[in-house]
């Protein structure tokens, strides 16, 4: 499924339509055993691969409150456009708002 987060392939820190050096890379804002519901509600974004995805000190994969910033979005589109914070957590395991 496409993001129900972003329209545009870029990337949703800094806007950046390249990505960088790395290019652009889809990211699930749930992981392990979430990532099969977020690719199935489209919670996913676009990032630069190094810098926002996997390296960089506010990458997602190094910095837990971006992290985590990044789930409270993810929460909340799922709850404007699925259901209420009681099915979210039934499905994800937990609230981060």
């Amino acid at each position: 499924m496409e993001s129900i987060i972003q329209k545009e392939k870029k990337c949703f820190f800094c806007d950046s339509v390249s990505g960088g050096i790395c290019g652009l890379e889809s990211h699930h804002i749930f992981p392990g055993s979430n990532r099969k519901w977020s690719e199935k509600y489209g919670l996913k974004v676009w990032l630069c691969g190094d810098e926002h995805h996997r390296n960089g000190p506010l990458s997602v994969h190094q910095n837990r409150e971006v992290a985590n910033r990044l789930k409270a979005i993810g929460q909340a589109k799922f709850e404007e456009t699925y259901g209420t914070r009681d099915d979210f957590v039934r499905i994800f395991g937990r609230n981060y708002i």
